[in-house]
């Protein structure tokens, strides 16, 4: 059984910047892609950018580009979602997902407001 833990979140001002991290359980990690959603209340979880299990390739979407970023390290079964210069529009339950296999973390709670 996989199981993924975000964590990182937390309520910081417009121009900011948070650390979320996702750890994950398991020996598939290193084979998967891995991938960064949110969600707001009465909306669809959304993608917010991805990261490829071998060569590192990225993607992000639009309203993200330039002030996200990324990451993973299969050693340690974790990846990363670096965000700065951070909105109040980013404001959301950030999940973190493991593609194959489908498994979902939890979710940690990222506010931006003054």
């Amino acid at each position: 059984q996989v199981q993924l833990v975000e964590s990182g979140g937390g309520l910081v001002q417009p121009g900011g910047s948070l650390r979320l991290s996702c750890v994950a359980s398991g020996t598939i990690f290193r084979n998967s892609p891995m991938g960064w959603y949110r969600q707001t209340p009465g909306k669809q979880r959304e993608p917010v950018a991805s990261i490829s299990s071998i060569s590192g390739t990225t993607w992000y979407a639009a309203s993200v580009k330039g002030r996200f970023t990324i990451s993973r390290d299969n050693a340690n079964n974790t990846v990363d979602l670096q965000m700065n210069n951070l909105k109040p529009e980013d404001t959301a339950v950030y999940y973190c997902k493991q593609m194959r296999g489908d498994y979902w973390g939890q979710g940690t709670q990222v506010t931006v407001s003054p």
